[in-house]
Formats: structure tokens, C-alpha cells, sequence
């Protein structure tokens, strides 16, 4: 199959599959018109680059991924690949720190609105005296 029904059987554009290409995710044998040339196991292999990215994961990380078992499929599959697991674990722990770092920064956020929300009831219970006693 062309780059095109590519792109149509996967739901990634043609410039996502050139730029998997130019990342050494994925090989495309070429005609002797020099077009790319696929097959449905780059059908498979798209699929999982795009869960790999849909987690976070690198192209660098996708691609030492890549070299697990050839019929290695992460939509479904019981194999074990110490360098998924090594890659799930790293990520699982730079989310984990996002989240702490996150958390911190809500928190921080909130006690500064909630100041502001104060001094503003202040200053409108004042400016509503200063009001009133220019209204006397």
C-alpha cells in the first residue's frame, strides 16, 4: 500500500509517517519509482507507535521499545519486554512527579486567590463606608 492508505488505515497524516520514518520508527520499502511501499504489518507497527505517544513516550523511547520481540503487540499481548517494562516504569515515575509538582503549584494557587478574594471583600467593605460616610 502508498503512504496514502497508510494514512487512511491508521488515521495518522502522511507527514506523521514520513517523520516515523525519519525517527527510524519505520521502514518503508520503495519502489523503483522511489515511492514508499507498506504492508499491514506497518499497519500494526503505526498503531503501536501511537499508543507509545499517546502515553507521553519519546520517539527515542519509542524506538528502543521498537526492539522488542518483532511479533510483540501492545494492544494485546501476555509476552513479556523488559525494555516496555523499563519504559512504562520511567514514565510512570516522571507522571507521578508531574503530578506532585502540579499538586503543589494548585495548592499555592488557590491560598493566592483565596488572599485576593479577601482583600477584595476588604476593599469593597471599605470603599462602601468611605461611601457612605461621604453620602452624610
Amino acid at each position: 500500500m502508498k503512504i496514502g492508505q497508510l494514512s487512511k488505515a491508521t488515521g495518522a497524516s502522511t507527514r506523521s509517517i514520513r517523520y516515523y520514518e525519519k525517527k527510524n520508527l519505520l521502514t518503508a520499502k520503495r519502489m523503483d519509482n522511489d515511492y514508499r511501499e507498506f504492508d499491514e504489518s506497518d499497519v500494526k507497527r503505526i498503531k503501536t507507535i501511537q499508543i507509545y505517544l499517546d502515553i507521553g513516550l519519546s520517539t527515542r523511547e519509542i524506538n528502543g521499545i521498537l526492539n522488542c520481540p518483532e511479533n510483540y503487540d501492545a494492544y494485546d499481548s501476555d509476552d513479556f519486554c523488559e525494555e516496555l517494562l523499563g519504559a512504562y516504569e520511567e514514565k510512570h515515575a516522571e507522571i507521578l512527579q508531574q503530578i506532585q509538582t502540579l499538586t503543589v503549584a494548585q495548592q499555592k494557587l488557590e491560598q493566592r486567590i483565596e488572599q485576593m478574594r479577601r482583600q477584595r471583600t476588604k476593599g469593597t467593605v471599605s470603599n462602601s463606608a468611605e461611601q457612605s460616610n461621604q453620602s452624610s
